[in-house]
């Protein structure tokens, strides 16, 4: 910690004998102007490096005398080069867009999140074809659904049971999808207010090491960008079993004139509705509306705003018992609670300003506002504490979020070795009204109150990054980040069992998170690094209050050695192996409203990554992952992490032909692991087949996509729960959400400008 702190204040005291750089300029797409962020700038001779900022910009300073070119490269761009003598310092560079080729993928000094090569090929080979795919696109990430599609869904990365977002950040457009003090859970992702095929590109970290990234990133990030303009208008319809149809729809609302002047602005909706493959119809719908404006205001600045609503209601299976489909008391794919289902609502309002400096610095404030509501029905045990009503619950809330983004991001030199300084803020402030868990019957009639009360939670956050290239081949990235958070709540049971009546319960408490990464590039086809960093497990605001605030932040420590390799033109690889430690916290369970504690955690793991693209239209995809966890404190054999994936893997072929047939055939296995402590009780894996065919032409593209090609029977989510059917004796056992069986959806699109 000290050794890091020091390394801020000699870069912040050298900093004022920068000078500023003798090359520099700007990227953006040939077809819409905007700057484009991300692409690899090369000089040769020399081999100096640089990587474009938010704005399009890169630069250097004192390149040497026999530099002669300049090449910029970027995946789904046609590479481009110029004579440096033929460059004018200040000047726009633009690209045109072309098929995505692994062989564009160029690893670059400079560079320090290794994931962006594959994140960036992913997406534009792959593509995202639905809800789920959204976050199946990280590698080693897994999710599972128990609510049929109208809930968000589980997720589990590096050994952890991630629950529905607990320890991973999740945005899109630089707003949170999180929701902190959820009724249903801690760091609630529901990220289904996004359509799929308004993203444009996913970057994504694994681990605690980006001080960008404050409450919820322990196990990683995942940022999703919506695209800033429409290449076509299209019209999609799509029809399957189950009675499942879907409509989307995606037009521009400007002319081509109005593109030329860097202003764009585009509108798309979807609505889908679906009984789904099990016994009890869902009649799942779910409507989304979505529109973006970004324009170029004036020479130096950009603005971007957009709009979404999102509207979803379904009736849902849940989980039942194996122990009452063994003996027949109800189907694989039944339901033993008919009531259960959901309503949810989100409206987003996001605007976003880059600006430009004279001096090149650029800064970037971001405001956006969220209503949410939330209504959720479920009966985990059935009968097990009230024999006579059951024990179905009602959880819901309604929530106003607002926030603020802002950086500063300046570049400068010592000597010929660029500095690039970041030094950003973040606040979040979350409203929640009658936070509401309830014990009920026919989803509306009350029972028992449980809990009740307005929840506030204030997070603001600060950070300084310092990236230091110290050589052509060597970066140093160090990072420090401040979080302060103030929690109230107001109770409204005087019956509440965690806290001493009815009335207003404040705690505040903070932490400091410093981050560090080295990368060396060894050589044009070879970089290593080795990250370290230390983050925080957050806890729901019902949790802090009842605890006063003491050690309701505990620490997160982690750290990563990998590297980044590309032996030949066509082939890519990831491979890191990677520790992470947790300190004791304490957990709000939002379907009993009590308060468990956890110990110490320790996880050791290796993740490994494959593209290959042998010829242009094929290419193959694999991640292996492998996480080994235990908790500290508890004795050998009784101390297995529930649910936390053991074995992992995912990966495809996908056939890329833009001009006919096209189409992928992918794979998801998760090897058996633990469903409780001591693993006497074992949540089984599964290995899972999808296919995607389509025939694509300018105008049209008609298309099938199987899910579950060879029909397994599977379970999606499991957990170890003690029911009760009526009239019967409790049981411990696996309760599970069956996975879907085979499930065909055709689809016909219309491209037209």
């Amino acid at each position: 910690m000290n050794k890091l702190l020091s390394l801020f204040l000699l870069l912040l005291i050298t900093k004022a004998g920068f000078s500023q750089s003798q090359v520099a300029g700007f990227i953006a797409d040939n077809l819409t102007h905007s700057p484009i962020h991300g692409v690899t700038v090369i000089v040769d001779p020399g081999n100096r490096t640089d990587v474009t900022d938010e704005g399009g910009r890169f630069s250097f300073r004192n390149l040497p005398a026999s530099a002669r070119v300049i090449t910029f490269s970027a995946v789904g761009y046609s590479k481009a080069s110029i004579r440096l003598a033929e460059f004018k310092s200040g000047q726009t560079i633009y690209l045109a867009q072309h098929n995505t080729q692994l062989a564009d993928v160029i690893i670059a000094a400079g560079n320090t999140n290794p994931y962006k090569a594959i994140s960036e090929t992913d997406i534009k080979l792959r593509g995202v074809s639905n809800s789920q795919e959204v976050l199946r696109i990280v590698p080693g990430l897994f999710i599972g659904q128990h609510q049929g599609g109208g809930k968000a869904e589980q997720i589990f990365l590096r050994g952890f049971d991630n629950d529905h977002g607990t320890d991973i950040n999740m945005s899109v457009d630089g707003m949170p999808i999180n929701m902190v003090s959820q009724a249903h859970g801690q760091g609630y992702a529901d990220s289904h207010f996004i359509i799929p095929g308004t993203i444009e590109n996913t970057v994504y970290e694994k681990g605690m090491y980006n001080a960008q990234k404050g409450d919820l990133a322990v196990t990683g990030f995942v940022d999703f960008h919506t695209a800033d303009a429409l290449n076509t208008n299209m019209i999609k319809l799509e029809a399957g079993q189950y009675n499942t149809y879907r409509v989307l729809g995606m037009v521009n609302l400007l002319s081509d004139k109005a593109k030329a002047n860097n202003q764009s602005w585009y509108a798309a909706s979807e609505y889908r509705y679906s009984n789904s493959y099990f016994d009890n119809p869902q009649h799942f719908q779910r409507f989304n509306f979505f529109t973006k404006y970004h324009g170029k205001l004036n020479a130096n600045n950009w603005l971007t705003l957009s709009a979404s609503t999102l509207y979803s209601k379904w009736n849902a299976s849940g989980q039942i018992p194996e122990s009452a489909v063994n003996d027949g008391s109800v189907g694989f794919y039944g339901a033993l609670n008919p009531n259960e289902g959901g309503i949810t609502s989100r409206t987003n309002l996001n605007a976003q300003l880059i600006t430009t400096l004279p001096n090149h610095d650029l800064i970037k404030n971001q405001l956006y506002y969220s209503r949410y509501k939330f209504d959720l029905h479920t009966n985990f045990t059935f009968y097990l504490v009230d024999t006579v009503n059951g024990d179905e619950i009602r959880q819901r809330e309604a929530r106003n979020l607002y926030g603020y983004n802002g950086s500063y991001l300046h570049e400068s030199y010592i000597g010929n070795h660029k500095l690039t300084t970041e030094a950003g803020l973040n606040a979040r402030l979350d409203a929640t009204t009658n936070s509401e868990l309830s014990h009920t019957v026919n989803r509306y009639t009350l029972v028992d109150p449980i809990k009740l009360g307005d929840i506030t939670e204030l997070n603001a956050g600060a950070y300084l990054n310092e990236t230091f290239q110290l050589t052509n081949r060597f970066t140093v990235n160090a990072g420090l980040r401040f979080d302060q958070f103030y929690y109230k709540y107001n109770n409204k049971l005087a019956s509440d069992s965690t806290l001493n009546g009815a009335g207003i319960y404040k705690a505040n408490n903070n932490i400091i998170s410093p981050k560090l990464k080295l990368n060396y590039q060894a050589s044009n086809k070879a970089q290593f690094y080795w990250f370290l960093g230390k983050g925080f497990h957050s806890n729901d605001t019902r949790v802090v209050v009842a605890e006063k605030g003491l050690q309701t932040l505990p620490a997160a420590y982690g750290t990563d050695l990998g590297t980044v390799l590309k032996p030949i033109n066509n082939l890519l690889l990831n491979a890191a192996v990677w520790y992470s430690y947790l300190q004791k916290e304490y957990v709000y369970a939002g379907d009993g409203g009590t308060v468990d504690f956890s110990g110490r955690t320790r996880r050791i793991g290796f993740d490994l990554s494959a593209r290959y693209q042998p010829v242009k239209t094929i290419y193959f995809d694999a991640d292996l992952n492998y996480a080994h966890g235990r908790a500290i404190d508890d004795p050998k054999g009784a101390n297995y992490i529930p649910l936390a994936p053991v074995w992992s893997s995912t990966g495809g072929i996908t056939y890329i032909f833009k001009d006919g047939f096209n189409g992928s055939f992918r794979y998801r296995w998760l090897r058996d692991r633990p469903a409780n402590e001591d693993y006497s009780l074992k949540a089984e894996g599964y290995f899972v087949n999808d296919l995607v065919l389509n025939y694509t032409k300018r105008k049209y593209e008609i298309g099938l996509t199987i899910n579950n090609l060879f029909n397994v029977k599977w379970k999606e989510t499991q957990f170890e729960t003690v029911t009760r059917l009526k009239n019967q004796q409790a049981v411990d056992g696996i309760a599970f959400t069956a996975g879907t069986k085979f499930f065909a959806v055709g689809h016909i699109s219309y491209f037209f400008k």
